[in-house]
């Protein structure tokens, strides 16, 4: 089932986060001092944005945070996190996710998608190559950045 998380579920998105985040550090998960617990928190109770889940046997698996990012013209949304438990990778979990994501896209006027996923992350680069993303070629990553930025055409055109 795909739905909407609830505000009680901020513990288990954050594990989840964690869970799938440390797969494509070769370190270990950075400790970059930020509290994920706020940072969900504020993301599942944004009203101008939207994170939804994907529940298996009364457990969260998949996760999706998306909105309008900042400066961004109206028809833009930006997908901030996108993860699915390490155990149901390749189940078919994020595409129908991914589905999910386009549909509300859709029906919220969307036409443009865009992301950045970490340089180190393959699984996630071809995973969104696979649902139709494309570099962003308007917005080229910094020298210094270890993200690259793609794009979705919402619309398919």
């Amino acid at each position: 089932m795909i739905r909407t998380v609830l505000s009680a579920e901020v513990e288990d998105i954050v594990a989840l986060h964690a869970r799938a985040r440390v797969t494509y550090y070769p370190d270990g998960l950075p400790q970059d001092g930020t509290d994920w617990v706020a940072a969900w928190q504020s993301a599942v109770a944004r009203p101008d944005g939207h994170v939804l889940c994907v529940v298996e046997e009364g457990r969260i698996i998949g996760l999706a945070s998306f909105r309008t990012p900042e400066g961004a013209p109206a028809d833009t949304v930006k997908l901030f996190q996108f993860h699915v438990d390490p155990d149901h990778w390749r189940s078919g979990v994020g595409s129908a996710l991914h589905a999910a994501c386009v549909e509300e896209w859709q029906a919220d006027g969307r036409r443009t998608a865009v992301l950045d996923v970490h340089v180190d992350n393959r699984r996630a680069q071809a995973f969104y190559a696979r649902q139709g993303w494309i570099p962003d070629s308007e917005n080229p990553p910094a020298e210094d950045d270890h993200h690259l930025n793609l794009r979705f055409s919402v619309t398919g055109k």
